[in-house]
Formats: structure tokens, C-alpha cells, sequence
């Protein structure tokens, strides 16, 4: 019995040895485009799920089907989460694509079933898989307003996806809104994002003559007068 012992220590020994080399010389790749091997991935999903479970376990659900709180979901949702969930019309995005583990298709899964679950993932994040905790900038009603809204999102179309969007009054959740959240356009072979392309044009598109204008009159020392044939022409005073 002894004996056996023993042998396990050393098997065991020698084995977090080998494990803690290779991870030291660089043996282990991180890189995002090479998935972890089968039974790697086995165990992390299992630790993954069975950490949620337990700590989702007591948290009390609200009334998912309350209108206000669907709508207010619908919109915080399309500002901050189809870049990696996607949407209905929706069928792939840059960061969908990019991700390792890829993130859930959620216009398939919904809350899985499981709404307590879906408020702590989104609340908590998940470490190293790029699931923000949302939670530090988002209170809890608009969390809650997010789940709702999962729970219908599977039975929606492209068309009342976007009818119920346009109604929900945008990004909003109580503080810390910013346009760095809206993932509208940034998603291959979906209709680009009008409004995006009219705020790029807008403040960082080409210069037009009042830009040529301001630059010259913006520089001390330099005056700009036009000549018959049309052209402008600067000189320093």
C-alpha cells in the first residue's frame, strides 16, 4: 500500500513537474486561433458551468415578460451585445469570428433556460474569455432588462427584432453609456450602419473649404486671397 502511494506521489510529481516546464518554456500556445485539446476544453466548460450554477443558484428571477423591461433589454442589447452574440439577420461579426471560446449564438440559446444564470454571466463576466463584467457600469433592472429580452430573442425575425429595437430608447443603463459599445456595422455581409457612416463622414471625413478656410486662418502669420482664375493662393504676412 505503501509502495502504491509512493508511486502515485512521484507519478504525480513528475507529471505538475513536466506541466509547469512546458508552460515556462513556452510549450503551451495561447494563441486564440488554436483551440484547446478536447479534453482541455472538457474541463474548463465543466468548470466553467458548474461555477455559474452554484452561484446563480439563489438569485431570485423577476417577471421576464414585463413589456418595459423586454424593451429596455432590446436596446441595451443591440448596443452592446450583437458584436459577439449576434442578432437576428445577423449571421456573423468580426469578433464572432475572432473569439476563442467562440461566444454563444444567443438568437439560438436564449438563457438557455436558465435566467439566473444568464443575470450572473452578464453581471460577473467570465475570465479570459472576453465576457465583460458588465455589472460594474450596469445596474441590476437593466441586467434583468437584458434577460428578458433573451428569453423572447429566439422566436424573433429580422423585422421584429428591429421594430422593437427602434422603440426601446437605445443605450441606456444608468451611467457610463458610450458609442464604444454599439456594434452596429462592424458585422461581415450585414447592411452597414447608416448612422455611423454619417457621424464618420461628419468628424473625420475629408476637408471641404470651410476646413481649408479655418486651417489657414488658424495659422498666425498666414493670409489666403483668391485670384480671378479661381484658385486660392496663401503667403505668409
Amino acid at each position: 500500500m505503501k509502495k502504491t502511494i509512493t508511486t502515485l506521489v512521484a507519478a504525480g510529481a513528475v507529471g505538475s513537474a513536466a506541466v509547469l516546464g512546458g508552460a515556462y518554456f513556452g510549450l503551451v500556445n495561447v494563441g486564440a486561433d488554436d483551440p484547446h485539446f478536447p479534453a482541455v476544453h472538457a474541463f474548463l466548460a465543466m468548470a466553467r458551468d458548474r461555477s455559474i450554477e452554484v452561484r446563480a443558484r439563489d438569485i431570485a428571477v423577476p417577471d421576464l415578460k414585463d413589456e418595459a423591461l423586454i424593451r429596455t433589454g432590446a436596446g441595451n442589447y443591440n448596443a452592446m451585445c450583437i458584436g459577439c452574440h449576434l442578432a437576428p439577420g445577423v449571421d456573423k461579426t468580426e469578433l464572432s469570428q475572432a473569439l476563442y471560446p467562440a461566444p454563444p449564438n444567443l438568437t439560438r440559446t436564449g438563457v438557455g433556460n436558465d435566467p439566473a444564470a444568464a443575470f450572473w454571466t452578464i453581471k460577473h463576466g467570465i475570465k479570459a474569455t472576453g465576457m465583460p463584467a458588465w455589472g460594474k457600469s450596469m445596474g441590476d433592472q437593466y441586467i434583468w432588462g437584458i434577460v428578458a429580452f433573451l428569453d423572447q430573442l429566439p422566436q424573433m425575425n429580422a423585422e421584429q427584432y428591429q421594430a422593437l429595437v427602434a422603440t426601446s430608447g437605445g443605450h441606456q443603463h444608468g451611467g457610463g453609456e458610450s458609442e464604444m459599445h454599439n456594434h452596429e456595422g462592424q458585422h461581415g455581409g450585414n447592411e452597414p450602419d447608416h448612422h455611423s457612416k454619417a457621424a464618420s463622414t461628419g468628424h473625420h471625413g475629408g476637408h471641404d473649404a470651410g476646413d481649408a478656410d479655418s486651417d489657414h486662418h488658424s495659422k498666425p502669420g498666414v493670409k489666403a486671397h483668391t485670384h480671378k482664375d479661381g484658385k486660392e493662393h496663401t503667403h505668409g504676412s
